[in-house]
């Protein structure tokens, strides 16, 4: 009942009508009744309630207070409204001086969590333990303005002898519930109390209005929340035929693709995204609550801005043509085959269904990083580049004990040592010369409570391995030109194409450094190394880009196939992954041949011109893993007219990377001489 609809006399407490109450309130617990033309319904059904609920009518005062520990976990709890009140509680603290009363904010189990007001009174209120950390539940403290605001859901006045118990007769209080602005949902309860001298019909009207101002504050964080979680989201929209909807940090879905409604149908769920249904399950605290029957764990990927959790992504694979039948390899939400052709789907750990293999040295090295997830220690990732070293990152993080936190990346190749620095450090406003307003948060504090993942961390700078080091062993950082530490809890999986060891033997990686970062370590295989994966990759990839570019049949013949099979792949799966790429979006026909492959790999692989293909059992011109390399290499310099920012970009590798790569193949020539043409 809002307290616009509820009549004066319900509403308000008159404090003229004391002695009859009081005189109510000993027949009440005689047995005789509580009868009276001065006892308010509400009052009655308080009484009733206390009664029931066995709460003792002598009580003098409330349970002490919870631990100070206890009292800052719920606060933590209760961030959010805490962040909507601070302001108006601050007013508080210099409206309500003199006047004999105080302010109190509790949360939806009664328990105040911050009090503000006349000084004195808050040494008043300590005597019935009207304090931070108590709770003032009707089942506790019996009828009083906090308690009944909350069991009734509307703003309540309770005057002197109206209390229930009798220690609590000296005090007059004023009360409201505090209402999500989305959903009502009853967040807290807002309380003004004083000895019963402070008696005051404009109490109430106060109570209400400062309800009134939290719920305005808390729809525009809710707003500021909602531009970041979308913002954030953004690069999922972007193609792809996954049904994708967004979820808020309360569970609500605030955004859909195209198609959402018909992959959610598809797996016989009931999601109305006309009129969106809070799931529990997807709510930041709704640890514990069962997810609806049709909802997939693996379907969830947490979304975050800046370090915080701001809510949760559902990306459900859409069947092409209806649900997979049995045999059939099931597809992960990238359209990749969760369990390869001939292998068996425990061999492949759930949170790694997106790496493609029927290897048995790689599905080895999938189950070592499931089993090390779960862990929190550093986990160093070796392997060449583009073996896939982020895929496994992203399994760790999702299997770990930090998957609820964020994953935050960063390359450390190709970076100055002071970009790197800023990145990885953040620093304050005016910390240099070109410092943003305000300062910026480095990728170590944004990864609080989640992953940092350092990709070819063998390029960081040697002085600046110390500084990570004691981020890792004290959890503490300092931003660039600050003096004060924040604490940080995250875990570290790093990864390197360098052979760390000799890096350290050569005295370009601290020692100390690397048995803090390598205190597990995973190889990945090479391409080259996982015999049969060239042609499943292959086949996946076609399908996937011939899906995503909306083009007709594709597949590869076997010349075209052995030729894949019979190169080096120095670039591993991500150059796999390009190279059928260019094919599919160039090739013509349904069926590609050798005509097809790129210059550049056909040029490495021995393949003519426009002419007679090359049959399939013709040797290969590359005969070794370094001759792939240096060709593949100096077709990028040519093409990039010996720009190599842009070649290592075409590359896909660090820019330092392909600066040692020219050195060890002494292409410096080759550069000139393009240079200079």
């Amino acid at each position: 009942m809002n307290a616009s609809h509820t009549p004066d006399g319900q509403m308000f407490s008159d404090p003229g009508n004391d002695a009859e109450v009081m005189a109510a309130w000993e027949r009440f617990l005689d047995g005789g009744g509580g009868a009276s033309d001065a006892l308010r319904g509400l009052i009655d059904g308080s009484w009733q309630r206390c009664q029931q609920l066995n709460v003792d009518p002598e009580k003098r005062r409330a349970p002490p207070p919870v631990a100070e520990a206890t009292l800052a976990s719920m606060k933590l709890r209760h961030s959010e409204l805490l962040q909507a009140s601070a302001p108006i509680m601050a007013c508080a603290r210099d409206f309500l001086a003199q006047t004999g009363t105080v302010m109190a904010l509790a949360d939806t189990s009664s328990t105040i969590l911050t009090m503000e007001g006349d000084n004195p009174t808050l040494g008043s209120a300590e005597s019935i333990h009207l304090l931070p950390g108590v709770s003032w539940s009707e089942r506790i403290c019996g009828t009083n303005a906090i308690g009944t605001a909350l069991a009734v859901g509307q703003p309540v006045q309770i005057h002197s002898a109206e209390h229930y118990c009798a220690g609590i007769k000296r005090w007059t209080c004023s009360a409201t519930v505090i209402r999500h602005p989305h959903d009502g949902e009853i967040l807290g309860v807002v309380d003004v109390s004083g000895l019963s001298e402070t008696y005051s019909r404009q109490s109430l009207a106060l109570v209400v209005t400062t309800a009134s101002r939290i719920e305005s504050r808390l729809t525009m964080l809710e707003m500021e929340r909602r531009y970041r979680l979308l913002e954030a989201a953004l690069p999922y929209w972007a193609g792809g035929t996954d049904g994708i909807v967004l979820f808020d940090r309360r569970g609500y879905p605030i955004k859909a693709n195209e198609n959402a409604q018909a992959a959610i149908a598809a797996f016989g769920a009931d999601l109305d995204l006309a009129a969106p249904r809070r799931i529990a399950a997807l709510a930041l605290d709704g640890e514990g609550q069962p997810p609806p029957p049709w909802l997939r764990a693996d379907w969830l990927v947490p979304v975050s801005s800046r370090g915080e959790r701001l809510g949760t992504l559902l990306i459900v694979p859409l069947p092409r043509l209806g649900r997979a039948r049995a045999g059939e390899p099931v597809r992960d939400l990238a359209g990749a085959p969760a369990v390869a052709p001939g292998l068996r789907s425990a061999e492949v750990p759930a949170g790694f269904a997106s790496i493609v293999t029927a290897d048995a040295g790689l599905c080895d090295a999938l189950r070592k990083a499931d089993q090390l997830a779960r862990s929190r220690v550093p986990v160093l990732l070796l392997g060449e580049t583009g073996v896939g070293k982020e895929e496994f990152a992203q399994g760790i993080h999702k299997a770990s004990p930090f998957h609820d936190g964020p994953y935050v990346a960063l390359n450390c190749g190709g970076l100055s040592r002071e970009l790197l620095a800023s990145e990885l450090f953040g620093y304050v406003e005016g910390a240099f010369t070109g410092a943003r307003k305000g300062g910026l948060v480095g990728k170590i504090e944004a990864a609080d409570g989640g992953t940092l993942f350092l990709d070819e961390i063998g390029e960081m700078p040697l002085d600046l391995q110390p500084h990570l080091l004691r981020v890792l062993e004290q959890g503490e950082i300092y931003r660039l030109g600050e003096n004060t530490p924040r604490k940080v809890n995250f875990r570290l999986i790093a990864a390197t194409h360098r052979d760390l060891r000799q890096e350290v033997a050569a005295g370009r990686f601290r020692m100390d450094f690397y048995y803090r970062v390598a205190v597990t370590s995973i190889r990945i295989p090479s391409l080259r190394e996982r015999r049969g994966d060239v042609r499943l990759l292959a086949a996946h990839f076609v399908e996937l880009f011939r899906d995503r570019h909306g083009l007709g049949p594709r597949r590869l013949d076997n010349a075209l196939l052995a030729a894949l099979d019979a190169y080096a792949w120095p670039g591993n799966v991500r150059e796999l992954r390009n190279v059928i790429e260019s094919m599919v979006l160039m090739g013509e026909g349904d069926c590609l041949g050798l005509d097809a492959l790129p210059p550049e790999l056909a040029m490495a692989q021995g393949v003519p011109g426009p002419g007679p293909a090359q049959s399939a059992g013709a040797a290969p011109a590359v005969r070794s893993i370094a001759t792939g390399e240096v060709e593949l290499i100096r077709c990028a310099i040519a093409a990039t007219r010996g720009n190599l920012t842009q070649a290592a970009r075409e590359l896909d590798i660090a820019k330092s990377t392909l600066y040692q790569k020219v050195k060890q193949y002494g292409l410096e020539s080759d550069i000139s001489r393009i240079r200079s043409g």
